[in-house]
């Protein structure tokens, strides 16, 4: 292990954005390093995970998590090596599964810490495909998608970490599956996982292709991106159709109404003359009830070669602000971490 460094680079949030964020809602700074007390432990961050939730937290109001405060680290999941610990049950060179945020060093206390064994799967994973990323995948199917065999899933933003999860799930569960992605190198992807039918939203013959894709109609639609994707897939939603919410990337820089009519009551009455559900969630309401399954399957599945995953890698905590901005307007391919320190494991 190397030498601790005196100091320690975090990244704030400085000010909160309007519209898009830019560089300037951020704050790099140098501070001295946290000693850990009683039960707690000093972790050197290796991955920081980038996710779009994280977009958010940095407006000030009320959702289903506190926004971050301005003058504090920006929020995020990391994966970190124990540097020290004044907890029994950890010990300096251990991985953990982490909440440090947009930092190279914190303390944490121990109990709050999952230990990884980089044996089972690599280390990065805990926090893509087999952590919250894949878990809000396989939870918001499962559990509100619901899909059975010969039904058509149709899910957008599908190469990322929650779209490619769920395709697979569902191919797995032996549905019929459409996946929805934006240039031909993510469409060229989805088909190497073996989606039925691919499609590139950025395409001039977008709304065409959709349905030439889905002659039956579409059973269940994994929603995390909305816009112009939901208005086309909206009308080949067949009658009981579930649509699970779990985000709405393309709306997150939004500062007001959409422009053009408001659709909302065509929403209502197709909701209602078709008997759709659409139900939004956070997957850690699933936690306690899927989590232990969730765990056994994927991992199952990903040694069985019935799973792929893809990690999109940014070097240097620095970094980490223009690979956020990138990530919301579709940049990123896979699961994006940021590589803050260097991984022992590889």
């Amino acid at each position: 292990m190397n030498a601790t460094p005196a100091s320690n680079t975090r990244i704030l949030l400085a000010s909160r954005p309007t519209g898009e964020p830019t560089l300037d809602n951020f704050q790099i700074e140098t501070v001295s390093m946290p000693t850990p007390g009683a039960g707690e432990v000093l972790l050197r961050a290796i991955y920081l995970s980038l996710d779009p939730y994280m977009r958010g937290r940095m407006n000030d109001a009320k959702s289903y998590a506190a926004p971050v405060e301005l003058g504090t680290v920006m929020e995020g999941g990391t994966v970190a090596e124990v540097v020290e610990s004044n907890d029994p049950n950890l010990t300096p060179g251990d991985f953990v599964l982490s909440h440090l945020g947009w930092q190279a060093y914190g303390v944490q206390p121990g109990k709050h810490l999952r230990k990884l064994d980089p044996t089972q799967a690599p280390i990065s994973t805990a926090v893509g495909v087999l952590g919250m990323p894949g878990f809000t995948a396989y939870a918001g199917l499962l559990e509100i998608g619901k899909p059975k065999e010969g039904e058509t899933v149709a899910v957008a933003a599908a190469t990322g970490p929650v779209g490619s999860a769920v395709g697979q799930i569902a191919r797995i569960k032996g549905a019929r599956v459409i996946g929805i992605a934006g240039g031909p190198e993510k469409v060229d992807y989805l088909n190497e996982l073996g989606f039925d039918a691919a499609l590139d939203h950025r395409s001039p013959t977008f709304d065409e292709d959709l349905k030439a894709a889905s002659p039956d109609g579409i059973d269940v639609y994994f929603e995390n991106v909305g816009g112009a994707v939901w208005d086309a897939v909206r009308p080949r939603l067949n009658t009981y159709a579930r649509v699970p919410v779990c985000g709405l990337v393309s709306h997150y820089n939004d500062t007001g109404l959409p422009e053009g009519p408001d659709r909302s009551a065509q929403l209502m009455s197709a909701i209602l003359t078709k008997s759709i559900t659409v139900r939004g969630f956070i997957q850690n309401e699933f936690v306690s009830a899927h989590y232990k399954n969730f765990q056994r399957d994927v991992s199952g599945w990903i040694r069985d070669d019935n799973f792929r995953y893809r990690e999109d890698i940014v070097d240097g905590l620095e970094n980490a602000p223009e690979a956020f901005f990138g990530m919301l307007k579709g940049r990123n391919f896979g699961k994006l971490l940021i590589q803050v320190g260097p991984d022992p494991t590889r």
